[in-house]
């Protein structure tokens, strides 16, 4: 979806000599892939998995907030420096605001303790919410506990039915749902979902995730995470050019690009 989304906001910008693109670069291959952007033709770069916290040893330098959550996906090249940003925690609470959720002071459940996980339980306590994690690795778990107070549940159905309870939000960083394996869940069937919660999946392929699906046959309010990657990439987009991004051109784009909402 990136490209689709970067290409449409550098024509809104009028920066028709811009170009973005997407780079399969194996691990082995990461140490290089950095150097590259160290020629002049670069601005930055976007990281994703599985090199968002190995890229971090290859960089000249880390903003406090990708130090915090331990992940960088955002590079920018600042007076020649490779300064590795982390875009994704601000994009989460910009979209959850979009939707109209406010987190300050409620229990939010998140499912799964991986890189996603840190930036989901940092925007969190950044705001005073109350993170309970439910993991299927408590050593990933306890990880997460140097960010700020965090209840750590294990992935059992009986720990879903008690780390779920009294929740306002509910936020999916797993992978489970994602395309091709789109009928996955990380909600068990049977298990009754908080009243009133707001069910958020980070998956955005395909456009309505199963566990968006079962959210919504509850009667709670869902959606995926597309408005955070358009969101979190709006954020290094201006980072890169200083100019403002487009982020209606950016969501249209997306959407496009995943064959959802029209």
């Amino acid at each position: 979806m990136s490209p689709a989304m970067h290409a449409a906001a550098l024509v809104e910008a009028g920066l028709t000599d811009w170009s973005y693109e997407a780079r399969a670069v194996p691990p082995a291959e990461l140490g290089e892939a950095v150097r590259q952007l160290r020629e002049p033709e670069y601005a930055g770069a976007n990281v994703t998995v599985p090199h968002k916290a190995a890229v971090m040893a290859h960089l000249d330098g880390l903003t406090p907030v990708a130090e915090a959550i331990g992940a960088v996906n955002t590079i920018v090249k600042q007076d020649g420096r490779l300064i590795g940003h982390n875009t994704d925690a601000a994009g989460f609470l910009a979209d959850l605001a979009g939707h109209g959720v406010a987190l300050a002071g409620r229990t939010v459940l998140v499912l799964g303790a991986g890189g996603s996980a840190r930036a989901v339980v940092a925007a969190c306590t950044s705001v005073g919410a109350q993170p309970r994690v439910l993991a299927r690795r408590p050593e990933a778990a306890a990880g997460l506990q140097t960010l700020g107070p965090v209840i750590i549940f294990e992935w059992t159905e009986l720990g879903l039915l008690r780390a779920s309870d009294g929740c306002a939000v509910i936020v999916n960083t797993t992978p489970l749902g994602m395309s091709p394996r789109a009928e996955a869940t990380p909600w068990v069937e049977g298990t009754p979902f908080p009243p009133d919660a707001f069910v958020y999946d980070l998956v955005y392929n395909p456009a309505k995730t199963r566990l968006v699906r079962q959210a919504r046959a509850a009667g709670l309010r869902a959606d995926t995470g597309l408005g955070m990657l358009v969101e979190q990439g709006a954020l290094a987009f201006e980072k890169w050019t200083g100019r403002a991004a487009e982020r209606g051109m950016m969501r249209w784009a997306a959407e496009k690009a995943v064959g959802g909402r029209q």
